[in-house]
């Protein structure tokens, strides 16, 4: 796959039709090496409800591969998706995830009980477990998933709601002092700075 579908913010003095509101995440999909596996530790070890497990024999594009798409339901309504593609599996793609160079995810819970239920559940199942971390708006506790996925629970601080209003009054500046500060890095090591200037 190129990268000549990616989306740009190159031309947005000409967008003329206003942002509708994004209600919130239907879903987020990742790769996952088993859809059995995968099942196991979101649903019976988290808890998660099982809500689809579609098998299909071509892609979208009608290509020529198997996959599995499974969607587990989280408690606001939204959902965890999964790929299970084994034509294109291998074992080099399900390492640990770096939370900040690869990605992660957070679910959330509502009380310090529940978060505490949680580490303890993980330690059970022998599942390496590690925090709370506190953010000062959140405390974290961190864990992988079977295919290398970093995972969070999150629980909001009481403060939560103020600290981020106050960090998103200032994050304008912030985010222009951030592209100052990093460009000429950015620049050396991405195309899309080079292609730029």
């Amino acid at each position: 796959m190129t990268n000549e579908f990616l989306g740009t913010v190159d031309h947005l003095n000409e967008v003329k039709t206003p942002a509708p509101k994004i209600k919130g995440m239907h879903h987020m999909a990742y790769r996952c090496r088993d859809a059995a596996e995968t099942k196991k530790f979101y649903v019976d070890l988290l808890g998660l409800k099982q809500s689809a497990a579609l098998a299909f024999d071509k892609d979208p594009s009608g290509g020529d591969r198997p996959y599995m798409h499974l969607f587990f339901e989280m408690g606001d309504g939204n959902f965890i998706a999964f790929f299970d593609a084994p034509a294109t599996a291998s074992d080099d793609v399900f390492t640990m995830k770096d939370g900040i160079e690869d990605y992660h995810f957070a679910f959330e819970v509502e009380t310090k009980a529940e978060q505490d239920a949680f580490i303890q559940r993980l330690k059970e199942a022998k599942v390496p477990v590690f925090g709370p971390i506190d953010h000062h708006f959140c405390h974290s506790i961190y864990f992988f998933d079977p295919n290398g996925l970093a995972c969070e629970i999150t629980l909001k601080d009481a403060k939560h709601d103020a600290i981020l209003a106050d960090e998103a009054s200032k994050a304008q500046a912030v985010m222009k002092q951030w592209s100052e500060k990093t460009r000429v890095l950015k620049e050396a090591k991405l195309s899309l700075f080079k292609a730029a200037d």
